[in-house]
């Protein structure tokens, strides 16, 4: 007995219904959040998980508009870079496919603080 050839499966491409930080990022966002909830600049946070972006905001009271946010992309991982740090006023103080790196326009901030 001949058995037909098997048909080839194509893969669907399926889209995420949300984007969303994954632990590695959350670990290297953690520790800046947590330093600077120490020094008394930073006092709450908040994640939206959002069908093209992920965001994680940082307070310095509850009933404020965010400080800043820390925004995940994945649709400008090829262009300017999946991750971006974005100020108060909504200019983009940084930009970049490196997490760390993005994240260092913070760490300035941190050094300022203490500093002071």
């Amino acid at each position: 007995m001949v058995q037909p050839p098997l048909a080839t499966v194509t893969p669907i491409q399926t889209t995420p219904d949300q984007v969303s930080f994954h632990r590695n990022e959350l670990s290297i966002i953690m520790p800046l959040y947590g330093r600077m909830v120490a020094i008394g600049e930073w006092r709450d946070y908040g994640i939206s998980m959002l069908r093209e972006v992920a965001v994680f905001s940082v307070f310095r009271r509850a009933t404020e508009h965010p400080l800043y946010r820390i925004e995940k992309r994945p649709a400008l991982a090829q262009r300017q870079g999946q991750y971006s740090v974005i100020g108060m006023d909504g200019r983009v103080l940084k930009r970049g496919n490196d997490l760390r790196t993005v994240l260092r326009v913070l760490e300035k901030k941190l050094i300022r603080a203490v500093g002071d």
